[in-house]
């Protein structure tokens, strides 16, 4: 079974990639911007056309698409998150209609939840931001495309290699930065908000098993690990991992798309009852695999700072 993954050389994309090549009987196929790639492509400026030729001489009996954009402005956001999938399932159309599309959205597009509550996949979509918007144009193109498509709606991803763009990266490499004595302070923002977070090789594993379900799936599924967790424990958990003995404030600016949703709590029994899947790892397990693999990271010293 053959199947391509774009943006495979992210952090998603490449936990996706190494879980399926660990999969008999499948060769995984890489796409992105990254030379060397088996298909190389840049969907935010890709046009359907050049793009179902190159896909017709791939032949893929699946596609993932790992693609997308957590941070820039709202023009950048649209390009990838909202016209990259678009042209996907356009020149899919064309040249692989019989192929299974796995596309990755965000709970993100379900916007402020009520606390207590988890949101189902036919639950209201009212994204804070336009990241969360963006991603729901992208959903909303997949879902309309007439393929065999599934849309993996995925909470907060942690684990290894989480990158800095994200919360649970960033704080890692600034405990990995920061001084060794308890004078040491790590500033960051407000911890309150409650999210719902997944460890990225249980997202990787429920990719891959969409992937390669043998029959038709919903058009949407959450992927989370349905529990709602205050940011603060997760925080704190990294402070205990790293041996960190300074102070923590919560000082620093934290973004507006974060400052608006204060509870995310996904379902996640559709996802189950479909695939067969359940998370695996706990936020313990997440914060431990996280830790360990910033850790390794080349990281030059900076002032006051540790490797």
């Amino acid at each position: 079974m053959r199947i391509l993954v774009l943006g495979a050389t992210g952090y998603l994309g490449g936990h996706v990639a190494e879980r399926l090549s660990a999969l008999p009987g499948v060769r995984p196929l890489y796409g992105g911007r990254s030379p060397g790639a088996d298909l190389p492509v840049d969907l935010a400026t890709a046009r359907p056309g050049p793009l179902a030729e190159a896909l017709a001489a791939l032949a893929p009996d699946a596609v993932v698409n790992c693609a997308g954009a957590v941070g820039g402005d709202p023009v950048v956001l649209a390009e990838v998150n909202a016209r990259g999938p678009a042209v996907l399932c356009a020149a899919l159309r064309e040249a692989a209609p019989a192929a299974r599309l796995v596309h990755l959205g965000s709970a993100a597009e379900y916007g402020p939840g009520r606390p207590g509550e988890r949101v189902r996949e036919d639950g209201p979509t009212r994204p804070a931001a336009p990241y969360g918007a963006t991603k729901l144009a992208g959903t909303v193109a997949v879902a309309a495309s007439g393929l065999d498509a599934v849309v993996l709606r995925v909470g907060n991803p942690v684990g290894p290699g989480a990158p800095a763009a994200g919360l649970p990266g960033s704080v890692a490499r600034a405990l990995l930065r920061s001084g060794p004595g308890p004078e040491a302070v790590l500033r960051v923002g407000d911890l309150s908000p409650y999210r719902d977070f997944v460890d990225v090789r249980d997202l990787a594993e429920a990719a891959a098993l969409a992937a390669t379900h043998p029959g038709p799936l919903p058009p949407v599924l959450n992927i989370s690990a349905g529990q709602a967790v205050e940011v603060r424990e997760l925080v704190h958990a990294l402070v205990r991992a790293s041996g960190f003995t300074g102070r923590v404030e919560e000082t620093a600016s934290g973004s507006a798309r974060s400052a608006a949703v204060g509870w995310q709590c996904s379902d996640i029994s559709a996802a189950r009852a479909a695939l067969g899947w359940a998370p695996r790892h706990t936020l313990a397990d997440s914060v431990a695999a996280l830790w360990a693999s910033i850790a390794a990271e080349p990281l030059a010293a900076g002032p006051g700072g540790v490797r």
